[in-house]
């Protein structure tokens, strides 16, 4: 099952549905979709999609997509965060982070927003192999 979050980049919404991101683009300016500029990121180009009902529903009547099973989440899942504490990789992280300059922390925000999370894991040669 893929998973629509409430906003995604072109890049993640290309990703969860298997289409190039100029398709999405494509299909932004055809259907008037909602669109917000990702903070940021310069020159206006990178684009937040608004993933409404009407998103949704041309996504289930494209004849590729029709055989998908994609569900709506909210922006931001619900975890448990006071869990996390516990793991070590988690706490690493925390450590890198709190290295970083600021300049570096807005440069891998940009990035995280462009790329996404597949695209971040990807470009750190972290792959899901059962894909």
């Amino acid at each position: 099952m893929k998973t629509l979050h409430s906003k995604m980049t072109t890049v993640e919404l290309a990703n969860c549905v298997g289409m190039a991101k100029q398709t999405i683009n494509r299909w932004i300016r055809e259907q008037n979709w909602v669109t917000e500029p990702v903070p940021g990121v310069k020159g206006g180009r990178a684009r937040l999609i608004h993933i409404t009902p009407d998103v949704r529903e041309f996504l289930a009547s494209t004849p590729k997509l029709r055989h998908m099973s994609l569900t709506l989440q909210a922006a931001e899942p619900d975890y448990p965060y006071h869990t996390q504490d516990k793991d070590p990789v988690w706490r690493q992280i925390q450590d890198v982070l709190g290295m970083m300059t600021a300049e570096e922390k807005q440069r891998l925000q940009i990035l995280l927003v462009r790329e996404g999370l597949s695209g971040f894991l990807h470009k750190l040669n972290i792959t899901d192999e059962s894909a």
